[in-house]
């Protein structure tokens, strides 16, 4: 059960990095469309798992592994955008969701 703290927070990080992935990385991402799915904030705010889809790339798992090597540069953007609403910028930790994906998977095989 996360606090309103927590929830507050995750929302907070949820929409800045929706920002940043859509008009601050354009040169770092290429066309691929990155989307925030879910962030979840630990309970003392250090660390953010932070869940995104992915689409309009070849290879995810290619764009992925970048995003996983940008962190840092995507968390000083972060910390640049929310800086003054917290005090300590949580660390980021990137998990692809693939919901989106096998959802359409399911509905092509029932189209079938």
């Amino acid at each position: 059960m996360d606090t309103k703290r927590q929830e507050k927070i995750s929302r907070l990080i949820q929409r800045s990095l929706g920002e940043i992935f859509q008009r601050e990385t354009r040169h770092l991402f290429g066309t691929a469309m990155i989307t925030v799915t879910h962030v979840r904030v630990t309970r003392d705010l250090s660390l953010a798992r932070v869940h995104l889809s992915l689409f309009a790339t070849d290879d995810k798992k290619k764009l992925f592994q970048l995003i996983g090597e940008k962190k840092s540069e995507i968390r000083g953007l972060l910390g640049n955008k929310v800086g003054k609403q917290i005090r300590k910028v949580p660390d980021l930790q990137f998990f692809l969701d693939e919901a989106l994906d096998e959802i359409q998977r399911i509905d092509d095989l029932l189209d079938q």
